[in-house]
């Protein structure tokens, strides 16, 4: 016979009147129509009996220690419970209790990330910003490419909605809807484009330099007179396919500043 789910209350007081008029195991199985090992395991669990919970007794934290823990917890950022303890002399405490202490003065955190800059780095950092302060920025074309999900906004969107509504369902597919790579500029309060990049098409450094030959200079640029060409900063990020030799040579015989 199969095995089937765990045993009904009603089929553990048969088992127990069954063993009482001196049934077998496995004829207590044949009378359940359940398999024999299940039979066996409840007996030999019932036989067994369940196991009493012995309580430990725990370390108490006084005063003076709790100082000493929250002293520790400033000083050791980003320690565990444990090491701040034995930093503090105090064991046998368990870690749900040292969790519950410092969940009291501490929070838990993750360290924050950041390059590391010496002082010769926050020198340069200094000198770059006085450099560009006084500069017009209202000349300056900042530039970036997005891709556009076809299935929505990608899980960024949210709202308000009454107490006991349930949320509206929007639609997604499994391998998702695919997207739409766009391109676009914005210089003083003019917006430059947006145009697409075709689909199928890697932006590496040829390929790049080809979609600004045919969207931005031949849509945009051509038309801008001579002083506004001579005048204009292409800023863009430094995207391998933006921040290339061949590109900034293209850029440069195009007679566009980065």
């Amino acid at each position: 016979m199969g095995q089937k789910k765990d045993l009904t209350g009603s089929e553990k007081s048969k088992i127990v009147r069954y063993l009482a008029e001196g049934c077998s195991t496995l004829k207590i199985a044949k009378l359940l129509k359940r398999d024999h090992r299940t039979i066996k395991r409840f007996i030999q669990n019932s036989q067994q009996g369940r196991k009493k919970r012995v309580e430990k007794p725990r370390r108490k934290i006084t005063a003076n220690e709790l100082r000493k823990v929250k002293r520790a917890a400033a000083t050791m950022p980003l320690a565990t419970s444990l090491a701040i303890f034995q930093s503090c002399n105090i064991t046998g405490v368990p870690k749900s209790t040292r969790c519950a202490i410092l969940r009291d003065m501490a929070k838990v955190r993750k360290a924050e990330r950041r390059p590391p800059l010496n002082k010769t780095h926050k020198l340069k950092r200094q000198d770059w910003a006085k450099k560009y302060l006084k500069t017009d920025f209202s000349k300056v074309l900042w530039t970036d490419e997005m891709r556009v999900s076809l299935d929505g906004p990608d899980g960024w969107a949210r709202g308000w909605i009454g107490k006991g509504q349930r949320a509206p369902v929007r639609l997604r597919r499994q391998q998702g809807g695919g997207g739409v790579l766009v391109w676009a500029g914005i210089i003083k309060d003019e917006l430059v484009g947006p145009f697409r990049v075709e689909d199928g098409v890697k932006l590496n450094s040829q390929s790049y330099c080809q979609f600004l030959e045919d969207t931005f200079f031949k849509q945009w640029y051509r038309k801008k007179s001579a002083s506004f060409k001579k005048n204009m900063v292409f800023m863009q990020d430094n995207a391998p396919s933006h921040a290339s030799k061949y590109s900034t040579a293209w850029l440069a015989r195009k007679g566009i500043k980065e």
